[in-house]
């Protein structure tokens, strides 16, 4: 399944490698790749196929579940093809409350103690996914775990993830695409040494690169 999914994200050029030329993220951190999941929804079939291994992975982890949630906004197609499939309602989490009407965070009909398990696109510090949890939480549902398509494997996410007691299964992995990308020929051993030094630390990565 990972080595599947990341010659996916390949093929339809949903990572992008730029070691030359590096991206900055929403956070500020400059990266050497780039992940876009939001374009998997343009390719019905691997749209399905994502929606399936979602589908094992939440049978095989977490059979009790009663809801699935997904996040604004990358992680909400994915959450409707998986709730669709295992015929469970369905939510979805905003970045933050709305400013009008309710004032809503989450969009959709929950329970309390009602089982969660949340859709994700990507996780890189982990942010969204904790913020998701948090909010659900705070309605007073159980979140058995998160399901993401894709993780960097950056230590701070790692770290934030196991503090907050949060259980993540992915598709697929930061390790596993550079693996995938490797064999097919699609990178250099100079551009593998730029995408291991930063995943190891982006911070000084990144100072690095700006001098």
């Amino acid at each position: 399944m990972k080595e599947q999914v990341a010659k996916h994200l390949l093929d339809i050029e949903a990572v992008s490698l730029r070691p030359d030329s590096p991206f900055t993220w929403s956070s500020g951190l400059r990266a050497p790749i780039y992940c876009d999941n939001r374009l998997i929804i343009s390719y019905p079939e691997i749209r399905s196929e994502i929606a399936d291994f979602f589908v094992d992975i939440i049978q095989r982890h977490y059979p009790e579940v009663d809801v699935i949630a997904g996040t604004a906004t990358a992680g909400i197609p994915h959450a409707a093809l998986v709730a669709e499939r295992l015929n469970l309602p369905m939510v979805y989490v905003r970045s933050k409350p709305k400013a009008h009407g309710t004032g809503s965070q989450i969009e959709g009909k929950l329970k309390s103690g009602d089982k969660v398990v949340i859709i994700e696109d990507l996780i890189s510090t982990a942010g969204s996914a904790l913020n998701s949890m948090h909010a659900l939480n705070r309605e007073g549902v159980e979140v058995l775990g998160c399901a993401a398509i894709f993780t960097y494997e950056l230590q701070k996410g790692l770290e934030a993830i196991s503090d907050a007691q949060l259980e993540v299964q992915t598709l697929t992995d930061f390790s596993t695409l550079v693996n995938v990308a490797v064999n097919q020929n699609r990178i250099s051993e100079d551009v593998i040494e730029h995408l291991t030094e930063w995943c190891k630390d982006p911070q000084s990565w990144s100072k690095e690169v700006a001098k």
